[in-house]
């Protein structure tokens, strides 16, 4: 009985440092967000708007 008890000790020690670890660590670089991408939209959006008064007080154009 002892030599099962101990049997199942050691093979729960064994279990128990066999766990895989998870680290989370931060970037060695900071991060960048690249926002040129707004700045295109907004312009683009910007002339759509001017184009599309220019058609409705003008609308002998088209």
């Amino acid at each position: 009985m002892l030599r099962t008890v101990l049997t199942g000790a050691a093979a729960l020690l064994v279990l128990v440092a066999c766990s895989p670890t998870v680290k989370v660590a931060p970037p060695d670089e900071p991060i960048t967000i690249n926002l040129n991408v707004k700045i295109e939209h907004e312009i683009r959006v910007k002339v759509e708007k001017e184009l599309d008064s220019v058609i409705n007080q003008e609308s002998g154009l088209f």
